[in-house]
């Protein structure tokens, strides 16, 4: 299953995928159809030939039961997203994989001079004797979440290869977007079919999460005044400098870099502009409702503080909800999160169940019917040049995966 899960794994890091915010059309970008393409093309050469791509992006696939009798258990859904995140270069990625590493430093390019540190990522060492795919310096490793997609294709194998492996009605999932949170917008839950389902989106081996953040977006937009600098006395107004004022509005520890578990965050993600208009973009997360809404509260407060004094309309707030803490949709039906307990403790994986600092497919997914908990894709540093994955981690979430079938199928 090993090399199975890293071929599959290799060969759809190599399509670049990302999506782009900016975008209205569905899905933001045409080139993740390419992906999505190819994995209907895999599962119906697998043998599940209803496997189908709509004009939205989505891929969707049924496995029949071949529970003897015509036994009735829960059908359940396996979902992971093909887009990789737009903010670092997703094209023409060249993983590095070091074999029986050795728990020192990883030079991760010479010529950039990157070298991922222990004393930086101490979870390399836990690591030791295993096989890494890493980046080469140049672009993101594209884990998040083509190695979801990986285990779930392996998994879906394994059982077209096995019939004698007993299990009920399998639902799988690809969806777009995710980057840019609108992965499920169109996403019909009713025709996926499924009763629970599982995201594979999470990071380290062994992550298991049912509650994740709260999550907004803002967009602020900035109206200065550019007059020649050398009559600008009591006349221009900077938008670059209104910008960088409200963000001192903004309390200092309430920034990702200073927050951990629970804590929520305002996190500035753009800001572009020139004397004459700029525009800053912020998402906002909590875990608590309440916190949530205190922190969209202070942002429009923020706003109407710096119209007062620098002028009506000055400065102009568009603010939208993303998703909410799916904890409250799931927990009624904890047996989703039991399943996943035991099918990590059947592999010899450590569950370790913890809030999701940040949102998945699932959140939103469970908010409209379907329960849908996050199970770990194996992944580190997520997003960016220093993004890793341990090869036996795939392995094990591939694994995981047909753990649950199987207990499913046990009912």
């Amino acid at each position: 299953m090993k090399e199975k899960v890293l071929e599959k794994f290799l060969r759809y890091i190599a399509i670049d995928t990302a999506s782009d915010p900016d975008s209205e059309s569905q899905p933001s970008t045409q080139k993740q159809l390419n992906l999505s393409a190819l994995l209907v093309k895999e599962l119906k050469e697998m043998g599940i030939e209803n496997a189908s791509l709509d004009e939205f992006g989505y891929v969707m696939a049924t496995i029949p039961s071949n529970l003897p009798g015509g036994k009735k258990v829960p059908v359940i859904g396996f979902i992971a997203h093909v887009d990789s995140a737009p903010d670092a270069p997703g094209a023409n990625i060249n993983p590095q994989i070091i074999k029986n590493y050795d728990g020192n430093d990883i030079v991760i390019s010479k010529e950039k001079k990157m070298t991922m540190k222990v004393e930086e990522f101490p979870e390399l060492t836990a690591y030791k004797g295993q096989t890494l795919i890493t980046t080469d310096g140049n672009t993101l490793l594209a884990a998040d979440d083509k190695a979801g997609i990986a285990e779930i294709m392996t998994a879906a194998e394994y059982i077209m290869k096995h019939p004698e492996f007993l299990h009920g009605v399998i639902k799988i999932g690809f969806t777009p977007d995710e980057e840019v949170g609108r992965g499920v917008d169109k996403f019909d839950v009713k025709r996926f079919g499924a009763d629970y389902a599982y995201t594979m989106d999470g990071g380290q081996i062994g992550e298991l999460e049912y509650e994740n953040f709260n999550a907004a977006s803002a967009k602020i937009y900035i109206q200065g005044r550019n007059i020649h600098p050398g009559y600008a006395k009591n006349k221009m107004i900077n938008a670059i400098i209104l910008a960088s004022e409200f963000n001192s509005v903004l309390p200092v520890e309430q920034r990702p870099e200073f927050t951990q578990d629970y804590e929520g965050f305002y996190h500035i993600i753009r800001f572009e502009g020139s004397v004459e208009y700029a525009t800053i973009q912020y998402i906002i997360r909590d875990h608590s409702t309440a916190e949530f809404e205190a922190k969209k509260c202070f942002i429009e407060e923020a706003i109407t503080f710096m119209n007062m004094k620098y002028g009506e309309g000055t400065f102009k707030l568009e603010m939208k909800d993303q998703y909410y803490n799916m904890r409250k949709q799931v927990e009624p039906h904890y047996h989703v999160v039991e399943k996943a307990i035991k099918a990590m403790e059947m592999a010899g994986v450590k569950p370790l169940i913890k809030p999701i600092r940040g949102g998945t497919d699932g959140a939103r997914l469970s908010f409209m019917g379907l329960p849908c908990p996050n199970i770990f894709a194996g992944g580190h540093n997520f997003h960016g040049r220093y993004e890793y994955i341990p090869l036996e981690s795939m392995e094990k979430a591939s694994e995981v995966i047909l753990n649950v079938i199987k207990l499913y199928a046990q009912e």
